[in-house]
């Protein structure tokens, strides 16, 4: 759920929020157009889920900022409007193609667990404590990298200052939004948990009632923080006064004494905010269909299944099969892959992850040979090895998908010089731990429930438990394709692991079904994760090729609403297209600088 088009903000008083930091002023008589799914143009593109960040986004590429100085400013402004999904207190990945070069680079920002953690973190007398009591405690949350992500990105690639950046987004805490249905809905979802920390129930449940929708909503101690990260740089939140409130509300978790929830402490320390680096790394790379694809490497697993995926699926021609044979092929290839990815990708600080052989053409051929067209595999499906290739192996041990929340957010961004950015960022459940930093005004992550309570299976190596320092696995799948060097699209998703099979599905949708990229969002969605049914959007649940897939041997439980994809493309008369939702969770906002006409020309941004 998503806001509607009611909330919007005028790009005039981003402009001014810009402009009182010394940045030329965009065009002063244009506001923030309605919420709308899909924008044509030149001067760049900014897609999210939200009008108010897509705004600011906008607004700093027509104040002549680069794709990823927007990117900043988009996800700034997503932590305000967009505070249970991401925010300072989470992390993510940031995927950058840099048209000088025509390179892409990645920014790995998970969380980190503390240097105490051990594979037992989650347990208790040797049994795991339930996913409710470890959501919300400090024991779930990491070390967050959303700020020190926004220092490398700018560092590397930027060309305006973060002070300048945040400006927007401190402005519209400070001012307010207009709440919705959705706000509101979100609220009152997270109303038990929030309600027993005085300084969540404060901000978030003024009066102790839930958000009146019309009301304007401020966030005055966020705004606060934002000005002082302008101030200080983003170290601010790693050492100092700042660090220290964090590990306080983790260690001492700040619960009123008449709750009667278990809220567990956590070990966070201000060394473990000290030590938090991003890693900047290659980014995972396939061919399919003479494209060029490129998404996250481990931490994350979303680059290695896509990938893997893709690669299966690239010696059958699509385009030329039947709906219901299309999307058993896509299941089969899904169901193959996370069953690969349960086994083995993990932190690779931590764990021996064979990302290059996951993505090996070879291997996937062996897993190919698995698929039947007149009859579905089962599962949990057992792992091959990819290691030692063996056509049509399954002869690891057998283990189900463990359980990942389904929040997050997800913006990409082109410039006027060919740049773009697809960058996923969380604080993982929706209203992360419920933990809102005293006097700071954003809440904490619960990323660290991302990582295995126990072994999934006894008895199977778990490269996803719980360790020092370690990078908690991810599904968070950020995706650039290239044709010849150059930009074709960009996506994205958010939906915990159902993410992968987002990106997975819009890809096929665009690239080999050959709809419009709003069309291939907007596509009923099935997700197949190595589990005993797949999931189904009604769209699918309603339609005869269920029928037709049932006859097949798939089996299928209905999922209301999967993911809330964004992305940009590369028009071949230049423009560039973004576009989001038209329907899943409110729709999302599509924005181009120039919907009529080209930009002047420029350097490279930098």
């Amino acid at each position: 759920m998503r806001r509607p088009a009611a909330r919007q903000l005028a790009l005039v008083a981003l402009a001014g929020a810009l402009v009182s930091t010394g940045a030329a002023a965009p065009p002063q008589d244009t506001a923030a157009p309605p919420k709308v799914p899909v924008a044509a143009g030149y001067g760049g593109a900014v897609a999210s889920v939200d009008a108010d960040a897509s705004a600011a986004g906008i607004a700093v590429l027509r104040a002549g900022g680069n794709a990823v100085d927007a990117a900043v400013a988009t996800a700034a402004a997503l932590g305000v409007t967009e505070p249970y999904s991401a925010g300072i207190g989470g992390g993510g990945y940031f995927v950058y193609y840099d048209a000088a070069s025509r390179r892409v680079h990645t920014i790995d920002g998970r969380e980190t667990a503390p240097a105490s953690a051990t594979a037992t973190l989650f347990q208790e007398n040797g049994v795991p404590i339930p996913f409710d009591q470890g959501q919300t405690s400090g024991r779930s949350v990491g070390v967050p990298g959303t700020p020190a992500t926004w220092k490398s990105a700018l560092d590397a690639w930027g060309s305006r200052p973060l002070g300048q950046l945040l400006r927007p987004a401190e402005k519209l805490a400070r001012d307010g939004f207009t709440v919705d249905a959705t706000f509101r809905a979100q609220t009152e979802l997270n109303q038990d948990r929030f309600k027993d920390f005085p300084d969540t129930r404060k901000l978030f449940l003024p009066g102790g009632q839930l958000p009146v929708v019309g009301s304007t909503f401020k966030n005055p101690d966020l705004a606060a923080t934002y000005a002082e990260l302008a101030r200080k740089g983003t170290g601010a939140l790693y050492r100092g006064p700042l660090a220290q409130d964090i590990v306080r509300a983790v260690r001492t978790p700040p619960v009123d004494p008449a709750a009667t929830r278990v809220v567990r402490s956590g070990d966070l320390t201000t060394a473990d905010l000290s030590a938090y680096a991003t890693k900047r790394q290659a980014p995972t790379q396939v061919g399919y269909r003479g494209l060029d694809v490129y998404s996250m490497a481990p931490s994350s697993s979303g680059g290695t299944t896509v990938g893997e995926a893709l690669n299966i699926l690239e010696g059958t021609d699509l385009s030329k099969l039947s709906e219901a044979q299309y999307l058993h092929r896509y299941i089969e290839a899904s169901r193959i892959s996370f069953a690969d990815r349960g086994r083995w990708v993990g932190d690779p600080a931590a764990e021996q992850v064979p990302t290059r052989e996951l993505l090996s053409q070879r291997y996937a051929d062996t897993r190919a040979c698995l698929i039947r067209p007149d009859r579905a595999l089962t599962s949990p499906l057992a792992p091959g090895d990819p290691r030692h290739p063996a056509p049509c192996a399954t002869t690891g041990q057998v283990a189900p998908t463990t359980y990942e929340g389904e929040n997050t957010t997800h913006l990409t961004v082109a410039d006027r010089w060919g740049n773009v950015v697809s960058y996923t960022l969380t604080i993982e459940s929706t209203g992360g731990s419920a933990i809102t930093v005293p006097g700071r005004g954003f809440l904490l992550n619960n990323e660290l429930t991302d990582f295995s309570f126990a072994p999934a299976a006894p008895g199977v190596p778990d490269p996803n438990l719980p360790g020092p320092g370690k990078r908690p696995r991810s599904s968070m799948s950020p995706t650039i394709v290239l044709k010849d060097g150059r930009p074709v699209l960009a996506v994205g998703s958010p939906g915990g692991a159902t993410i992968i099979t987002t990106v997975l599905q819009t890809l096929l949708g665009r690239l080999d079904r050959g709809l419009p990229l709003v069309d291939a969002i907007a596509a009923p969605r099935a997700s197949q994760r190595n589990q005993t049914t797949t999931e189904l959007e009604p769209g699918l649940w309603n339609s005869p090729v269920r029928t037709e897939l049932e006859a097949l041997g798939q089996g299928f439980r209905q999922n209301p609403e999967i993911g809330a994809a964004t992305g940009v493309e590369r028009l071949p008369d230049g423009r560039w297209l973004a576009a989001a939702e038209t329907s899943r969770r409110g729709g999302g906002s599509a924005m181009v600088v120039h919907p009529y006409g080209k930009p002047e020309g420029g350097s490279t941004g930098r």
